[in-house]
């Protein structure tokens, strides 16, 4: 028997049993996109290169280095050519870049790699038979050359959680808690038992907010699957009514779950909170760098928290809630790891909170991605706001079928309408505080971290606060808390922000001033005003104000363009939250191209890739390594303000390593710049670990009301 895997307890699985179970199980993935045959064969040849010798003789304990994946990858080439040998030369490794037809045979690159001397194997043909097969092949978008490489990434998909799953179920001895039991008729019947007492509304607002739930759940029913927008009104609710357009939806038309992808941690955890309380705790996975997965205080396994572990691999749970980050880089990835997950994205309902937050100079690959999935592998995906983005050209352009169709209903401006704005001109640091110190309960809102310290230090101190991410999340949580409670208790409350606290974050103000900003920010501050329209509306303004200065040379080039841009449509415009003066803004933002949209080239390099149809050279690995949401070079400094973070601190300290143990450290950390970094380590101030993480040592530093000591100029907020 020519041996796959041996277990610690001497079990031992051959090479024909694994192939075949994972051949059955990346069939079974693919089908949802029309490549089930295909990928049947990758599963069938992706381990030929453990009938080598050296392979047996490693397995059965010799300490030598060998590479099966290649050979695999040759077998299948000649069957499917280089679209199918991408994904078995990197069911290990990585996704490869393709190279050329001059690479050498020592190149990482999949053309190096077809030409590469392999380890002798034996016959495999009386165990396993290759075979050319029909499947489906794709919608052309575009030019073909980022179809065609969306595709291997899907199939590649396909095949590493089948290898994973079908190797961790012979080495446990067993198959893992993963998934879940709960169908979607359960779930409908949970969120519709959650809004019963919601459809007794008795303001004009709540029973405008039951007409954009009613007409949420009738689409979902009634609309075919493809490209949805929902653009309600900020207080509209529709957190909810998202949520019950995909679960009708995912019932009508067989969608297999639902993922919700929001642009920032700050308002994740509440999101996922708030489907938990509909949904139950077992049915949703929330996936983030700050989400604990480990073992309970005691120290035992938690079930629970195994199975939702296992469900981060690779999405298998009925709802799903992620940040954009860990959604777009996993879909431009290359690592096994990474793309796992991918597969369950077909046939699915995607929902995108706050899409205007998509940062500009990605915008074109991730459009394209979203086009690929719902031309492609049969997602419904919804681009959820209160300002959206114009982005139908754009779609329409990749692909004329491909035309938005809006859920909401058409809402009278007035219902919504709960404050007004006035520009106040250019403020000094001073000027603004009087002005804050004046109100009794006011947000001020910043563009900086810097400027958000200084204008917090001019406040009355008494009933002040301030949020930025120089304060550790755990922290941030803290302060929020208490503004909460003194907001809902009519207390004094005057609190300094970055944008943190601008979307999604449950907090009523009657006054909010803003620095200029992108108008889409504008008007999610505004959000944070007279909330649940219980105040006159000439008592709920919004003031927006130009900052010193010294402040506008901070800002980076991706904040800069959409203030120029607000400034540009809506001058002399007195209501800004209008749908006229939203679609004139994103309009005039989206009027570029090139770098403005792609700064990496992205799109351009896949399309090129399919110059040579039958050697088509994706640059997956390069790709991955440049493909990052957020530019930021930064350094997380762990602050060891409470006795849990001392805790973790120590661990650290004495050479402790997990992914567990620096996920937690997460909570109690601050992300800095390199320059930052460097100040304070300077100051001998940091123990600097390794994972690019250091831990304060000097406490002076961190001031338990604006968190950590800038020591430099500048610093723009860090919001994911």
């Amino acid at each position: 028997m020519h041996l796959a895997h041996r277990a610690e307890d001497g079990r031992e699985q051959s090479i024909l049993e694994h192939d075949r179970n994972v051949a059955e199980l990346c069939a079974s993935f693919a089908a949802p996109f029309g490549a089930e045959e295909l990928a049947r064969q990758l599963g069938l040849a992706h381990d030929i290169g453990k009938y080598s010798r050296a392979f047996q003789r490693r397995i059965l304990g010799e300490n030598i280095q060998t590479d099966h994946s290649t050979a695999g990858a040759q077998e299948i080439a000649k069957y499917f050519g280089w679209l199918a040998a991408y994904c078995v030369a990197g069911h290990h490794g990585g996704l490869p870049d393709g190279g050329g037809k001059g690479d050498a045979f020592s190149d990482s690159t999949l053309s190096g790699r077809l030409k590469r001397p392999v380890e002798p194997y034996v016959d495999f043909s009386n165990e396993i038979q290759l075979e050319r097969v029909r499947f489906r092949p794709p919608k052309v978008l575009g030019r073909g050359g980022f179809t065609m490489a969306f595709w291997v990434r899907m199939l590649f998909s396909c095949l590493v959680d089948a290898d994973f799953l079908d190797t961790e179920a012979f080495m446990r001895g067993t198959h893992p808690p993963r998934g879940s039991n709960v169908t979607t008729d359960e779930l409908l019947a949970r969120l519709e038992d959650y809004i019963s007492p919601w459809w007794d509304a008795k303001s004009e607002l709540n029973r405008t907010r039951c007409d954009i739930l009613r007409a949420c759940m009738d689409a979902g029913t009634a609309q075919v699957p493809g490209l949805f927008t929902l653009t309600v009104p900020t207080g509209g609710g529709k957190t909810i009514s998202s949520l019950a357009f995909a679960l009708r939806h995912a019932k009508a038309h067989g969608k297999k779950r639902i993922v919700y992808v929001i642009p920032y941690t700050s308002i994740i955890e509440q999101t996922a909170d708030t489907f938990r309380k509909v949904l139950g705790e077992d049915t949703v996975l929330e996936h983030h760098s700050n989400v604990d997965f480990g073992d309970d205080e005691s120290g035992q396994p938690d079930p629970e928290k195994e199975r939702k572990k296992l469900a981060s691999e690779n999405w298998d749970l009925p709802v799903v809630v992620t940040t954009a980050v860990q959604f777009f880089e996993s879909l431009f990835a290359n690592k096994p790891s990474r793309c796992r997950k991918l597969h369950n994205l077909a046939d699915s309902v995607i929902i995108f909170d706050e899409a205007q937050t998509i940062p500009l100079p990605y915008l074109l690959p991730c459009v394209r991605a979203i086009a690929e999935l719902t031309a492609n592998y049969g997602a419904s995906c919804v681009l959820c706001t209160a300002t959206q983005p114009a982005l139908g050209p754009m779609f329409t352009a990749i692909a004329p079928e491909l035309v938005p169709r809006e859920i909401a209903p058409e809402i009278p401006t007035q219902v919504f309408q709960r404050v007004r704005y006035e520009h106040l001109g250019q403020l000094s640091d001073e000027d603004l505080a009087q002005r804050l110190n004046s109100h009794e309960q006011v947000l001020c809102i910043v563009s900086t971290r810097k400027q958000a310290q200084t204008v917090y230090g001019l406040l009355n101190q008494e009933a002040s606060f301030h949020l930025s991410t120089l304060m550790t999340p755990e922290h941030r949580r803290e302060v929020l808390d208490t503004i909460k409670d003194r907001l809902t208790a009519g207390l004094p409350c005057r609190v300094v922000s970055t944008s943190l606290i601008e979307a999604g974050v449950d907090v009523d103000f009657p006054a909010v001033y803003r620095a200029e900003a992108g108008l889409d920010s504008v008007v999610q501050a505004a959000g944070r005003c007279n909330r649940e329209g219980k105040r006159p509306l000439d008592d709920s303004r919004v003031y927006i104000f130009q900052p010193d200065s010294a402040y506008a040379s901070t800002l980076p080039h991706s904040m800069k363009r959409p203030l120029e841009v607000m400034r540009s449509v809506t001058r002399d415009c007195p209501a800004l939250d209008t749908p006229e003066a939203i679609e004139r803004y994103f309009t005039a933002l989206h009027l570029f191209s090139g770098e403005e949209i792609d700064s990496k080239c992205i799109v351009p390099r896949f399309e090129d890739g399919v110059q040579d149809p039958h050697h088509p050279s994706f640059p997956f690995a390069e790709v991955a390594r440049e493909f990052r949401l957020i530019d930021q070079n930064t350094r997380a400094v762990l602050i060891p303000r409470t006795e849990e973070a001392k805790a973790l601190a120590a661990r650290l300290q004495s050479g402790e390593r997990s992914r567990a143990l620096l996920r937690k450290a997460g909570k109690f950390s601050v992300n800095v710049y390199e320059n930052h970094f460097n100040a304070l380590n300077a100051r001998g101030a940091l123990d600097i670990q390794e994972d690019d993480l250091a831990v304060l040592t000097d406490l002076t530093l961190y001031n338990e009301s604006t968190g950590l000591a800038l020591l430099v100029d500048g610093g723009v907020g860090i919001f994911m």
